[in-house]
């Protein structure tokens, strides 16, 4: 049975790239070597790495205007260190839009002074703050742009003169935004790009070396520039995987054509969720996210007889995070729209049953 993948993270990723990946366990290039055990100074790995950063910063539309891209370790938890490390010389701005921009808060307040400039904590997060003002004098300003437990996105990014910093873990390369507006981009490659175990930092660098402290080498950004993302060994098997799924996206037409099909699966379950009885929306519908849809069952007496449905038909990873309960159905890039749509026909059966 085919299986539907909604899982938050790790995410379902395109079959072509399951298949390359899988070949290239047993042997790279007709190497006669595992891409696993392959020396990642080697000149097969070397172009892999060149490869990947250049796909990414092609695809962001940020080629030749002072960005880096770098695949490094740790995921997006030790980037919220990292930010702080790199950047925070006396004040920065957080807007609280969820659980990790939490902790990438509680990471900041170890180097300076934090100022939450707006916050949806007060509705357990189920929509973005609006209407705040970010005040003068920030080293930078921290947003997150989707938040994948509570299932809300931001459409439109605020207005600073301070470096904007965006942990775009959950919605990165899935729909066309301005990308120079951000003067660093960071993303664990687990939700939308490829297996855990890399994450893509892309950062301007003029923003760069600006704070006295002395950092320690593994956290520089300014290192691993200067290394080409190899200052250590890198997660050789994620950045592969992610090289041939942003190579999958660009052959696909890139970002402006992936977008269109990501708001066409949003589009088909909002409407299901909005106009069926049997289920309601977490988040607010201004502030929806096209990557993450959370809803409950107005009725949890129901909840047996719709988890089997969905067994049956081989939906899997649709449990909502314990933050908010019910239901969460991830959308991510490799998502088909079928897929989505056997989703929405056992919603649909299940008003016929209620």
């Amino acid at each position: 049975m085919k299986k539907h993948n909604f899982s938050a993270g790790p995410c379902i990723l395109p079959q072509e790239v399951l298949l390359k990946a899988s070949a290239a366990v047993m042997d790279l290039d007709n190497s006669g070597l595992s891409l696993i055990e392959i020396s990642h100074r080697s000149a097969a790995f070397v172009e892999v790495m060149e490869k990947a950063r250049s796909l990414a910063l092609e695809l962001l539309g940020l080629e030749g205007k002072g960005y880096k891209a770098l695949f490094l370790q740790g995921g997006a938890s030790l980037e919220f260190l990292m930010v702080a490390y790199n950047l925070l010389e006396n004040k920065a701005g957080y807007l609280n839009t969820g659980t990790w921009s939490d902790k990438a808060i509680k990471e900041a307040k170890l180097f300076g002074d934090v100022v939450e400039v707006g916050s949806s904590k007060d509705k357990n997060f189920k929509y973005i703050p609006k209407g705040y003002s970010v005040p003068s004098g920030l080293d930078y300003l921290h947003v997150t742009s989707n938040n994948t437990i509570f299932g809300t996105q931001i459409k439109e990014f605020p207005k600073t003169d301070a470096p904007l910093v965006c942990d775009m873990s959950s919605d990165i390369f899935s729909r066309q935004l301005d990308f120079s507006q951000f003067g660093l981009i960071y993303a664990g490659a687990q939700k939308n790009m490829g297996p855990a175990g890399t994450t893509l930092v892309v950062v301007k660098e003029d923003i760069l070396g600006k704070v006295s402290r002395k950092i320690p080498s593994m956290l520089d950004y300014q290192v691993h520039i200067a290394k080409d993302s190899m200052f250590n060994t890198p997660a050789v098997f994620s950045v592969y995987v992610s090289m041939l799924t942003l190579q999958w996206l660009k052959n696909l037409g890139g970002i402006t054509a992936i977008a269109e099909i990501n708001e066409k699966k949003a589009q088909l379950i909002y409407s299901e969720i909005d106009l069926n009885p049997v289920f309601e929306g977490f988040a607010n519908k201004e502030d929806r996210s096209t990557m993450n849809a959370t809803f409950t069952l107005t009725d949890e007496k129901l909840k047996e007889t719709f988890d089997t449905m969905c067994r049956e038909a081989g939906v899997v990873g649709i449990n909502g995070h314990r933050s908010v309960g019910g239901y969460r159905a991830s959308m991510y890039n490799a998502l088909s729209l079928e897929s989505v749509g056997v989703l929405v026909d056992i919603m649909s059966e299940m008003e016929r049953k209620a």
